[in-house]
């Protein structure tokens, strides 16, 4: 269900941010989501379907990519990534972890109409 609110928050900023670059609709929103994030990107289509009609985003695709799982071994000291299913050091299995990412969520870009002309805006973040 948090899926709602986060996509409340990312449609007002992908709006406003559309705007601002004088789009007059948004085709596609790409996110960059790290594994442990917890957020399952058809949720967020079907709340963005929901809550972008009559917006320059209605009729918008999210297309997601899931980030690695980063860590540093706290008894090993080696870096390495992991699974959310298996959260240990793939050195010695110990469980003394330190995450350097896999929390990520970001808007990685968006594809827009402006003018009649495609265009892309990129790298925006959002928490």
């Amino acid at each position: 269900m948090h899926e709602l609110s986060i996509t409340k928050h990312l449609l007002d900023y992908c709006i406003k941010k559309a705007e601002e670059q004088h789009a007059y609709r948004i085709q596609t929103i790409r996110l960059s989501i790290g594994q442990l994030k917890g957020i399952v990107p058809e949720c967020i289509q079907v709340y963005l379907d929901m809550l972008s009609e009559d917006t320059i985003a209605e009729g918008a695709k999210i297309e997601a990519e899931f980030l690695p799982v980063r860590i540093r071994c706290r008894d090993c000291n080696q870096e390495g990534e992991i699974t959310p299913h298996h959260l240990a050091c793939p050195y010695c299995n110990s469980l003394r972890l330190q995450i350097l990412s896999g929390k990520e969520f970001y808007i990685k870009s968006m594809e827009v109409d402006i003018d009649g002309n495609n265009g892309t805006a990129s790298d925006h973040g959002l928490e």
